[in-house]
């Protein structure tokens, strides 16, 4: 009895123990999301609206639309085919394809003569299709400091490399 209640115990923790807890997800208030994606420059609205559409095209982007009256750039990355092993896996038996891509939007405006504000909204796209069709379609916010820090430090450069020779 006493080997029974041992092995069921033992057997209970190992099963319990490698049951995955999920964090829960901590959702960013409006503001924290501004303070990720924007950034004011010291310059004016046209140095830095050339300076983002640059960077955007240095980083691989397909510019899509710009205005410099408005202060809007959009754009997206070139398409990246998912093969990962679920997704090798389900082309190769299933038919289904999973690609994706970043679509990026900027805002660019003006405070005063030496003052502009960007704003980036980075937002990854995944397309599932298969032999009947695109299926399925899942968005996906970046809130990833990193990568806008990244960004506005090449903004920042090419807005002082553009400002110098002038």
């Amino acid at each position: 009895m006493k080997k029974l209640l041992l092995a069921t115990s033992v057997l209970s923790v190992a099963l319990l123990s490698g049951c995955e807890t999920t964090q829960p997800v901590v959702q960013k208030s409006s503001l924290e999301i501004q303070a990720i994606q924007a950034k004011m420059f010291e310059t004016d609205k046209s140095t830095a609206f050339k300076s983002v559409l640059s960077v955007l095209q240095d980083l691989g982007y397909v510019i899509q639309a710009a205005s410099l009256d408005t202060g809007v750039i959009t754009a997206q990355s070139p398409t990246k085919q998912d093969t990962s092993g679920g997704a090798a896996f389900a082309a190769a038996f299933a038919g289904v394809r999973t690609e994706g891509r970043t679509y990026v939007t900027a805002s660019v405006e003006d405070f005063n003569a030496k003052q502009t504000r960007v704003r980036l909204n980075f937002v990854d796209k995944r397309f599932r299709s298969s032999s009947y069709g695109q299926q399925a379609t899942d968005e996906q916010p970046i809130h990833d400091a990193k990568i806008y820090s990244n960004a506005f430090e090449k903004i920042s450069e090419a807005i002082f490399i553009r400002s110098a020779q002038k």
